[in-house]
């Protein structure tokens, strides 16, 4: 038995022209790569599009890639994910199932208010197939809360259950912030279970439940992710051994900066200066500084310079992320107190003065960004409409800058 497991695939999640096509091209590469490896058929464990109702464009790809695979006589067996997923359970994996382009194998019956699941049978190698969908927010786990497990664990014969849920047993250190499940909620005795929804590549053998495995997406959607994982993948899984193949798109060049004590013109020029011996064909440039400027602002690095010799070198696209660098006067500050009310006035107090004002000493500045904040915080009243609710703050922001406000 030799099958594929994918996952993640957010077709269309890229919204930068020249970034939007590169989910589709991933999708595309990896089918062909399927069919090059003769696989029986193909796991995608939620996400194939980056939202329900996918662009038309990205819809047209999918498709053709999806019935290349069809005439291959490789089935595709798919479980919607937390971003193909639609509260009215209405989406374009309806349609494309009912096109005969792949099976959703989230099938069972409500019995005595439980979820009864029952098995998708691939035909060719009898392997048996189940598995739930995943929801926003983790929501999904109701539905393994509500689980009926004793027909599933006890079916006997090889059985892949395909989930789309992060597990607390397998969260890695960087994302304990996402909201994940036990591992206790899957049903027990699957050969393997097809992870999807958490974006890294991991698979670990764990006693009474079987192979436990995450592919991370076949693209990365983020910079973060672009800088982690630099490229996607997914696994083949052959007798039983697993493969991660990796989908190479683009080339990533990674450039980490820690500014702190520099200037903006210093920054430039080591910038500039790591890059005037290299070329970057098919490349995409991730650019992240941190750290404090000595003097100046962020916006005062001459990023159009620096992406213009980038892009002159043959760079594909270039990205940067400056949200960890920060100016002298505006450091973090560290206090000490009790309420947000004392919270608010310390920071006031430690940067009065550094905007100057005409006219105004620091206990004016400090009386006049108290009304700012107190006209802002402002709530919507009981059957204000939004523009009637916008219009009142616009006037309490003109009273206390003396101004006309239209």
């Amino acid at each position: 038995m030799k099958f594929a497991h994918m996952a993640d695939c957010h077709i269309g999640s890229w919204r930068d022209p020249k970034l939007k096509d590169t989910s589709t091209l991933a999708f595309s590469k990896a089918v062909d790569r399927c069919i090059r490896e003769n696989v029986d058929f193909i796991l995608i464990a939620g996400d194939l599009f980056n939202t329900s109702f996918p662009r038309l464009d990205n819809l047209k790809s999918a498709v053709s890639s999806l019935k290349k695979l069809k005439e291959k006589d490789i089935p595709v067996y798919i479980i919607p994910g937390s971003h193909d997923y639609s509260p009215s359970g209405k989406t374009m994996l309806d349609v494309l199932e009912e096109a005969g382009l792949f099976v959703n194998v989230v099938k069972g019956e409500e019995v005595d208010g439980k979820l009864k699941l029952s098995f998708t049978i691939d035909q060719k190698t009898g392997a048996k197939i189940t598995g739930l969908l995943g929801k926003r927010y983790s929501l999904e786990k109701k539905y393994y809360e509500n689980l009926i497990t004793e027909n599933l664990e006890k079916e006997k014969g090889y059985k892949i259950f395909m989930f789309h849920s992060g597990i607390d047993e397998l969260k890695p250190e960087d994302m304990q912030n996402i909201i994940t499940q036990p591992l206790s909620l899957l049903p027990k005795n699957f050969d393997y279970y097809a992870g999807g929804h958490v974006h890294i590549v991991e698979n670990r053998q764990i006693e009474g439940y079987g192979l436990i495995v995450y592919p991370g997406p076949l693209f990365p959607n983020s910079f973060s992710e672009l800088e982690k994982l630099e490229r996607g993948g997914f696994y083949i899984v052959e007798n039983g051994k697993l493969r991660w193949e990796p989908i190479q798109v683009f080339n990533i060049y990674k450039i980490s900066k820690n500014c702190n004590g520099m200037s903006p013109e210093q920054i430039f020029d080591e910038l500039i200066d790591e890059i005037k011996d290299k070329e970057f064909n098919n490349t995409i440039v991730l650019i992240r500084l941190s750290g404090t400027l000595s003097s100046g602002k962020p916006t005062d690095i001459d990023f159009k310079e620096i992406f213009a010799a980038l892009y002159g070198k043959s760079a594909y696209f270039v990205m940067k992320n400056t949200s960890a660098l920060t100016t002298k006067e505006f450091e973090e500050i560290k206090i000490d107190t009790k309420s947000v009310e004392e919270a608010e006035n310390s920071i006031i107090k430690e940067h009065l003065g550094q905007i100057k004002l005409r006219n105004f000493d620091n206990e004016k500045e400090e009386l006049l960004i108290k009304s700012l904040m107190d006209a802002l915080s402002t709530e919507k009243q009981e059957g204000e409409t939004n523009p009637d609710f916008e219009r009142r703050i616009k006037e309490e922001v003109g009273k206390v800058l003396d101004v006309d406000v239209k």
